[in-house]
């Protein structure tokens, strides 16, 4: 162990000391910054403007309901300039005035479940879904005008939920509903932003994982594997490697978060930081480095029968697209998390990881059995992928000339 945490660390060196590297690491995540100001600037230029500035809105109304909007304006903060008027709507052909509606609720409109709502052509853009959140208040004033009392009203507003079950008896609360009481949470952010940020481990590490093949490649076109096999064994050589491009793919996810962590909290609301510390994010970040170590032992593996990476043949190249073979699918995924294309996507190596990330973070309910499944199929893949490699890697290190062919690559296997 001691022979591979020198490659590892030789390895490190090496690609930091780089300038393509360090260069691509730093200016990936600006790339990224600047695709957001670019799309900023071909979006409507009064965009910024719209969003800070306040509406002013003008209350009709004839059902004391005024004071309701008041107490909603200030526990949601929409920074609204309420003023009753007593402006009939009949006088209200259009709304010159930017950042100005009219509403208009009374008796009638209740009765017909539509508040008529005179906008301004310029205003800002979040006002209509500000003013669904005076839905709920409107149609409780309109159960209570019908005369329902609190606990019918209570229950007629609750929503209703479909959960799985079997048929119960008369007065027996179903019993086989799937629930995890640890990890099944009201708030969707606390699921949603640790499964980003373990998809950007993931994503980042695995791709700088690839760069194994350019590796052992190059080494045996430059000849230099015969020295250092000299003093380490083809194991310690190639557990070295995989080891020092994990540690920089994690130098390069400390810098896209150190980068566009910031970034994205001053540019959101969202609380990011309140929703990323939470213990499933412990989970998600131990499926993506499971997920690195299967992708860099077949690419260790694969990348020492490559005499050039440029002339790689059909075998090889298809190995380097392993990667990619997961976002086949993770449409369906993501449409059905709970569907057979998803059940089917956990169970199968090369697109358990991001699958299982997916369906983590969608999911309400957690099927702890089909994860118990995936993570021991991935760990299980990457053990045989290992023994694999360290078989291939062995031969294929010292082989010059040209690229090994599936039939010299199956018996080596068999050595």
């Amino acid at each position: 162990m001691q022979n591979s945490m020198k490659v590892a660390k030789w390895e490190l060196k090496r690609n930091l000391k780089n300038k393509t590297f360090v260069i691509g690491l730093f200016i990936t995540p600006a790339i990224f910054i600047l695709f957001f100001f670019l799309g900023s600037l071909f979006s409507d230029s009064d965009d910024d403007t719209d969003n800070a500035e306040n509406m002013t809105v003008y209350v009709n109304e004839d059902i004391g309901f005024f004071e309701e909007i008041e107490s909603i304006n200030t526990e949601q903060d929409f920074g609204w300039d309420l003023q009753t008027t007593d402006t009939p709507q009949s006088e209200i052909t259009e709304v010159d005035e930017p950042y100005t509606a009219y509403l208009f609720i009374n008796e009638q409109s209740l009765q017909e479940n539509r508040i008529a709502t005179y906008t301004s052509e310029k205003a800002d853009p979040l006002f209509p879904g500000q003013l669904q959140t005076l839905s709920v208040p409107l149609q409780v004033m309109k159960a209570e005008a019908a005369g329902l009392s609190q606990q019918e009203i209570n229950q007629l507003m609750e929503p209703i939920s479909f959960v799985e079950g079997t048929i119960q008896g008369e007065g027996e609360p179903p019993s086989n509903i799937e629930e995890s009481s640890l990890f099944d949470l009201e708030n969707p952010l606390e699921t949603l932003i640790p499964g980003i940020f373990a998809g950007i481990i993931m994503l980042s590490i695995t791709f700088t994982g690839m760069a194994i093949f350019q590796s052992a490649s190059q080494e045996k076109k430059d000849k230099i594997a015969e020295i250092i096999l000299s003093s380490l064994t083809p194991s310690e050589l190639m557990q070295g490697k995989i080891l020092g491009y994990f540690m920089l793919g994690l130098i390069q996810v400390a810098v896209f978060i150190a980068i566009l962590l910031p970034f994205a909290i001053w540019q959101t609301d969202i609380p990011i930081l309140e929703n990323l510390f939470v213990p499933r994010t412990i989970f998600f970040v131990v499926i993506a480095l499971l997920s690195y170590l299967m992708f860099a032992s077949i690419f260790v593996g694969v990348g020492a029968t490559m005499s050039d990476v440029s002339s790689a043949g059909n075998l090889q190249g298809l190995v380097m697209m392993l990667p990619f073979l997961q976002f086949v699918i993770i449409g369906p995924v993501i449409s059905n998390p709970d569907g057979v294309v998803a059940a089917v996507g956990t169970y199968i190596p090369f697109t358990a990881p991001l699958t299982l990330l997916i369906r983590l973070t969608l999911l309400d309910s957690w099927p702890w059995i089909e994860i118990i499944i995936s993570v021991a199929v991935i760990m299980l893949s990457i053990y045989i992928f290992m023994k694999l490699a360290g078989k291939i890697f062995k031969v294929g290190i010292l082989l010059y000339g040209k690229n090994a062919t599936p039939k010299e690559i199956w018996k080596w296997i068999r050595m």
